[in-house]
């Protein structure tokens, strides 16, 4: 086998309710190549003095800040949604991050969504770092989809430079993720590796214990030299122990490191043939 191109990384995010630090201690144990920085309500995670000062301390490099987009996070780093982004570039530049992963504004964030398009574009003109925006889902009630994202869920419909490909959010919006990688084509730069079995909830289960097609797509990445970043973003919520949640962490970078390490090429064609002959040339008895 060969060796992968692409880093893989833990999202701090997949420890919780641990802090960010705990993320930090946990990606140098099971030996992960560095971490996203989900920032969120942990003040860690906000302060890019102190996650240098982790990052130092574990020797795990950052590799991608995920802005504050959620709906616990409206508050961090100001209520305007332009300003979260401008701080995320700011400590992605401080840290040496190559990528901001940013969702798509909710719908009632209506100024925010008219100019979200070209205002990311015009943002990501203005740095090294690159604005990965992530496929999100409909939020689902008693089956029925309703549109939470402007101007949509599916990135791909839009003009952005770079897109975060997560294999849980195809999950719930139930889509193709094989199609949706190939209208992602070279834009896509940044992947959160989870599983889901479309149930229609955000799951991130291991990556191999749902029905997406993980093994796929990263085997995908492997032969085209993808060298982006794949984060394991994982729910380990419901584990019940620091042990149950580091097996899970871990092999969710054992699957995922298989499956993105390229075969190695094929060894050169034997010149004998299937009885041992070499062509041209006759033995004893021949």
């Amino acid at each position: 086998m060969g060796v992968p191109v692409a880093k893989v990384a833990l999202s701090t995010a997949s420890v919780y309710p641990l802090d960010t630090a705990a993320a930090f201690a946990i990606a140098a144990r099971l030996g992960y190549d560095g971490v996203e920085v989900m920032v969120w309500t942990d003040p860690i995670s906000q302060d890019p003095d102190a996650l240098r000062a982790l990052s130092d301390r574990y020797g795990v490099p950052i590799l991608a800040v995920h802005a504050p987009c959620l709906l616990i996070t409206r508050g961090v780093w100001s209520t305007d949604p332009w300003e979260k982004l401008q701080r995320s570039r700011r400590a992605a530049e401080l840290l040496g991050a190559s990528t901001v992963v940013v969702h798509p504004p909710f719908r009632w964030q209506r100024s925010y969504a008219r100019a979200f398009v070209e205002g990311v574009r015009r943002m990501e003109s203005e740095t090294e770092v690159r604005f990965a925006v992530e496929n999100m889902y409909p939020w689902r009630y008693r089956e029925r989809g309703v549109q939470a994202y402007a101007p949509g869920w599916d990135p791909t419909e839009e003009d952005y430079g770079h897109f975060t490909l997560d294999l849980s959010h195809t999950a719930s919006s139930r889509s193709d993720a094989m199609a949706m990688v190939k209208r992602m084509g070279d834009r896509l730069s940044h992947v959160h590796i989870a599983d889901g079995t479309a149930s229609g909830t955000d799951e991130h289960l291991v990556p191999g214990r749902g029905t997406q097609p993980c093994a796929e797509i990263l085997a995908d990445l492997a032969r085209s030299g993808f060298d982006g970043t794949v984060v394991a973003e994982i729910n380990t919520r419901r584990a019940m122990s620091g042990a149950e949640r580091e097996k899970d962490l871990a092999e969710a970078l054992e699957f995922t490191r298989r499956h993105l390490t390229p075969a190695e090429p094929e060894p050169p064609g034997n010149p004998e043939d299937p009885g041992g002959r070499v062509p041209g040339v006759r033995r004893p008895g021949d």
